[in-house]
């Protein structure tokens, strides 16, 4: 299959723009080749002239999808009476079919606004695994591990052997579901505990996604307890010997930054969300100046309260360029690499955020027929989409090939219908 568009933006962070560009598909959902037409030369299957602009699907590197059900519960609160007292009472009722739900919910939602893959930190990973499965998105899900469910070691043993179970059935990096681990946090787990998930994680290199460094009261209560910052924490229990990945990563000092920069690790920026709450932002600029490797999650959609990573982008600039007093700190370029190519890698996601050969075929189509494009589409294609593209303007997405949103409705399951449970779901969560 052949896709052309009347744009194409390969995404390898060069900013480059593709006129007249074009997609060459295979029958495994991988690219054969992008460039245009004359380049590729003759199709080797179907001939589909989409028109428009086609760049690579966004990355959500940090998401906790079944939280679509508690959207905007508890709005005006800081980050621990809003889990304690918005979030997880309503999480405690919550049921695996009340997982899958949300779940299909958030990727119902992130598929139509054109982002093709999400982390999903959440318990129910079974749940998550049916979403995924059932709505074509691709998810690198990051089962749950929290104190409340691993209150001793033996069911901390009992909880990763069930994760292990679930990666044996699920886990495939040649296929849309890869499976690791979501520990909670620091503050949460504790180091004896993040010692041994470290153990079993290294044991099969498996990427370990946590919380950390989210707010302040957060950082100095770990430092009152251990006299150590919680990134010091991950490094003496062997966790960041490994593959770690850390959300939001807003109270990180230079310190924390070395030790991870050094480690590999990566750090997720979530700034709508940090914003709601109260928690303040990633200093953004250092961290990538000290070598972090950095992308871009939208948090769950009851602290954002949406999912839809065109604002996080855009917000993401704004707070870099505010914060260092310097209109080039991030560029549209550099912005539009942390929600595509820079958050796959900062995630450990393989051969997405990039249409390049033997990546997979993920795209994403935008409609340029609307006053936001109307002018300097080839001299500021970027800028704009940065500054004034959006969701609305996303018409088709293929994943691995399949188009699941084909004119702005999925075509992979019934949204009204899902849109109606989640309601129900919503109501039974709160009542």
């Amino acid at each position: 299959m052949r896709l052309v568009g009347d744009y194409l933006i390969p995404g390898a962070g060069d900013g480059a723009v593709v006129a007249g560009g074009a997609i060459d598909i295979d029958d495994a959902g991988r690219i054969l080749g992008v460039g245009t037409e004359s380049e590729l030369g003759e199709a080797a299957g179907e001939v589909h002239r989409v028109g428009g602009l086609l760049m690579p699907g966004l990355v959500n590197a940090h998401a906790h999808g079944p939280m679509t059900l508690l959207r905007s519960a508890g709005d005006g609160m800081a980050l621990m009476p809003w889990l304690t007292e918005a979030v997880w009472p309503r999480e405690a009722k919550m049921t695996a079919e009340h997982a899958e739900i949300g779940a299909t919910l958030a990727m119902c939602e992130q598929l139509l606004a054109g982002v093709t893959t999400s982390t999903e930190m959440y318990l129910f990973e079974r749940a998550l695994v049916a979403a995924a499965e059932n709505t074509g998105a691709r998810a690198q899900i990051m089962a749950g591990l929290i104190s409340v469910v691993v209150p001793d070691e033996a069911a901390l043993e009992a909880r990763l052997d069930a994760i292990e179970q679930v990666r044996m059935l699920h886990h495939d990096p040649d296929s849309r579901i890869t499976v690791g681990y979501g520990a909670h946090s620091v503050y949460d787990l504790g180091p004896d505990r993040l010692t041994r998930i470290a153990e079993r994680a290294a044991e099969n290199d498996i990427i370990v996604h946590v919380h950390l460094e989210e707010t302040e009261a957060e950082r100095n209560d770990v430092i009152a307890a251990h006299d150590r910052t919680a990134t010091q924490l991950l490094a003496d229990t062997g966790a960041l010997a490994g593959r770690v990945v850390a959300a939001h990563g807003v109270w990180l000092g230079d310190e924390d930054m070395e030790l991870l920069a050094n480690a590999g690790a990566s750090v997720i920026h979530c700034p709508q969300s940090n914003l709601k709450l109260g928690s303040g932002f990633a200093r953004i600029s250092a961290l990538r100046h000290a070598g972090v490797r950095v992308g871009l999650g939208t948090d769950g959609a009851a602290s954002n309260d949406n999912l839809n990573l065109w604002e996080d982008m855009r917000l993401a600039v704004l707070l870099a360029r505010g914060a260092a007093n310097d209109p080039g700190a991030l560029t549209a370029v550099d912005a539009f690499a942390l929600a595509t190519r820079d958050g796959a890698v900062a995630g450990g996601i393989g051969d997405v955020g990039e249409l390049r050969t033997g990546a997979w075929a993920d795209v994403v189509r935008l409609d340029l027929d609307h006053p936001e494009f109307a002018t300097g589409i080839e001299a500021d294609l970027f800028n704009n989409l940065v500054w004034a593209g959006g969701r609305h303007h996303v018409t088709d997405v293929w994943v691995a090939g399949q188009r699941v949103v084909a004119g702005g409705e999925m075509t992979t399951v019934d949204a009204p219908e899902i849109y109606a449970q989640a309601r129900t779901a919503a109501h039974e969560l709160l009542t």
